[in-house]
C-alpha cells in the first residue's frame, strides 16, 4: 500500500512538473524559412497566390495522399480561401492581405488550436532569382496548444521540415514550368502587310538577344522623339541567316499606320511588306526555343514541296509583352515563311 502511495506521490509530481514546464512555455512561436529560387519574383508570387496550386507543392498533401482537399470558388488573391481536412481534423487559410510580385499575408485556423498568420515574401535579386521567405506565427497560446507543441518537440521541429520540403517541390514546379514549350505548324495563311521602322544590324547566335533589345530600344527612342505611334507588336525580318562570315543579318521592326519619311542620314529606315501568302508556325514558349520552330517551319516546306519566297524575307512577331508575361512558357512568337503564290 506504501509502494502505491510512494508511485501516486511520484506521479503527480511529475505531472505538476510537467505542467509547470507547459506553463512557463513561450506564449508566442515563429517559424520561418527562405529559399532562393532561380525565377523572376512575379512568377512565384502567381503559383503561391492562388491556391489551388497548393496541392502540388505542399509537404503536407504529398505524406497524406488520403487528405482532402476542398476549393471554393474564389482560390486566387485577396479573399482566396482553401479548406482541407485530415486524421488530425480540419483546417482553412485566407488571404488577408497582398502586394502584388511581393507579399502575402494570409490567415490559418486549424483544429481547435488558435489561429495563424501566415506570410510571404518575394525578394527580386539582381541575377533573376528570387528569395522566397516563408513564415507562421502564432501568440497568446492557450495552455492546451503549447502542450501539444511542447510534447511534440517544439513548433520548429514540427513546421519547419514541412516548409523547407514544400519550398523544395515549389521551386522545382516553378522552374519546370518555365521550361515548357510547345510548336505549331498552323499552315498556310495569308499576312496582311504593312508599314514598319526598322533598323539592320549583324549578330552571332551568342549576342542576338543583346542586340535585338539594343535596336528596339533605338527605334522606340527615335519613334517617341518623332511622335510615332506604332501599329503592332515588335518583330525581326532575317535578311540573311548564311552569310560567309556566320554572322545573323537581321531587320528588328516596329508596325506603324503610313509610310514615315525619315532623314537621310537616319539609321532608323520605314519599311514596307506586301500582303503576301506565308507559312505560319506558332511557338508558345521561351523565344530559346525558336529554332526548334524554324526547323517545324523548313521540315513542313520540304514535306509538302513548297516554294519559299525569293523576293520577301522570313520574319517572326513577338505577340506579348514579355513586362507583363512573366512565365516564358507563355510568350507567344509567330513564325511566317512567305512562300511563292
Amino acid at each position: 500500500m506504501k509502494a502505491v502511495k510512494y508511485i501516486f506521490f511520484l506521479l503527480l509530481i511529475a505531472i505538476i512538473a510537467l505542467s509547470i514546464f507547459i506553463a512557463v512555455q513561450p506564449n508566442e512561436f515563429k517559424v520561418t524559412r527562405t529559399r532562393t529560387i532561380q525565377a523572376p519574383a512575379a512568377i512565384i508570387y502567381d503559383n503561391v497566390s492562388d491556391f489551388k496550386n497548393w496541392e502540388a507543392w505542399s509537404s503536407w498533401a504529398e505524406k497524406d495522399p488520403d487528405m482532402i482537399i476542398t476549393l471554393p470558388k474564389q482560390t486566387k488573391g485577396l479573399g482566396g480561401s482553401y479548406s482541407w481536412e485530415d486524421k488530425d481534423g480540419v483546417g482553412t487559410m485566407k488571404t488577408v492581405d497582398i502586394k502584388a510580385n511581393e507579399s502575402i499575408v494570409q490567415e490559418m485556423q486549424f483544429a481547435e488550436f488558435p489561429s495563424s498568420d501566415v506570410s510571404w515574401a518575394f525578394k527580386q535579386n539582381a541575377d533573376g532569382s528570387t528569395d522566397v521567405t516563408w513564415d507562421i506565427s502564432g501568440k497568446d497560446l492557450p495552455f492546451g496548444f503549447k502542450a501539444f507543441a511542447a510534447l511534440m518537440g517544439g513548433m520548429e521541429k514540427q513546421i519547419g521540415p514541412e516548409y523547407e520540403r514544400s519550398l523544395e517541390k515549389l521551386d522545382s514546379i516553378v522552374v519546370n514550368s518555365m521550361k515548357a514549350y510547345k510548336v505549331s505548324v498552323n499552315g498556310i495563311t495569308e499576312y496582311g502587310g504593312g508599314f514598319y521602322m526598322y533598323k539592320t544590324t549583324a549578330a552571332t547566335g551568342a549576342n542576338i538577344s543583346q542586340i535585338m533589345g539594343k535596336q528596339y530600344g533605338e527605334i522606340m527612342s527615335y519613334m517617341a522623339k518623332n511622335n510615332i505611334i506604332s501599329n503592332g507588336m515588335p518583330f525581326t525580318i532575317y535578311d540573311d541567316v548564311a552569310s560567309k562570315d556566320g554572322n545573323i543579318i537581321m531587320s528588328n521592326a516596329i508596325p506603324v499606320r503610313d509610310k514615315i519619311e525619315v532623314e537621310k542620314e537616319s539609321q532608323i529606315l520605314c519599311g514596307y511588306t506586301p500582303k503576301t501568302k506565308v507559312l505560319k508556325v506558332t511557338l508558345n514558349g521561351n523565344y530559346t526555343n525558336l529554332p526548334k520552330a524554324w526547323e517545324a517551319a523548313m521540315e513542313h516546306i520540304k514535306k509538302n514541296n513548297i516554294n519559299q519566297s525569293t523576293e520577301i524575307k522570313p520574319f517572326e512577331i513577338y505577340t506579348n509583352d514579355t513586362m507583363t508575361v512573366p512565365n516564358p512558357s507563355n510568350w507567344v512568337t509567330e513564325v511566317y515563311i512567305p512562300i511563292e503564290e
